[in-house]
């Protein structure tokens, strides 16, 4: 009797904090975007819009959008310089979070999306995987303040580009759902 209510106790204190937990949150973002291993493009800013819907206690998933407008870049090919211009791009996809609430978070993601790179001459859209880590300051109630490093993953059959990508930004929950 006593297992039977000692499990009662935590299945409620657990669901307690679930419906606690769960609700969805509107942020924005902005940082920059570095090319790693690639000549042809350099660093440029990046902002966007995300949006947390947190569904249990741990777990969250992010839908997000994003645009970068990465540099020019000049490249020196047999004693001569090529000048190339920067991508434009525009991204978005979802994340999944792995969440742990308080006033401090600290927490790994990974996602997957849809990224199209443009300039003169190029044009293409391609699978998107990202992952990276996480801090989240939350000095008030139901609004954060986020430190993000990924590596974002463009995938072209057989080939890729790389970009580490370091963010600031903030978040509020707009509501929480039972």
């Amino acid at each position: 009797m006593r297992r039977l209510i000692a499990l009662t106790l935590v299945a409620l204190g657990l669901s307690a904090g679930a419906a606690y937990a769960r609700g969805v949150g509107v942020g924005a973002f902005a940082g920059m975007s570095v090319p790693v291993l690639q000549e042809d493009v350099d660093k440029g800013n990046m902002f966007g819009v995300r949006v947390p819907v947190a569904l249990v206690p741990l777990f969250t998933v992010e839908p997000y959008y994003a645009s970068a407008a990465l540099g020019e870049a000049t490249e020196t090919v047999a004693g001569i310089d090529y000048t190339r211009e920067g991508f434009d791009e525009k991204a978005y996809g979802v994340n999944a979070m792995l969440t742990m609430g308080g006033p401090v978070q600290f927490y790994p993601f990974a996602g997957i999306g849809q990224t199209s790179l443009k300039r003169t001459g190029f044009d293409d859209s391609f699978t998107t995987y990202n992952f990276g880590l996480g801090l989240g300051i939350s000095p008030m109630p139901k609004f954060s303040i986020h430190l993000r490093g990924e590596l974002q993953t463009v995938v072209d059959g057989e080939a890729s580009r790389k970009f580490g990508n370091v963010t600031v930004g903030a978040s509020y929950a707009l509501f929480s759902m039972p």
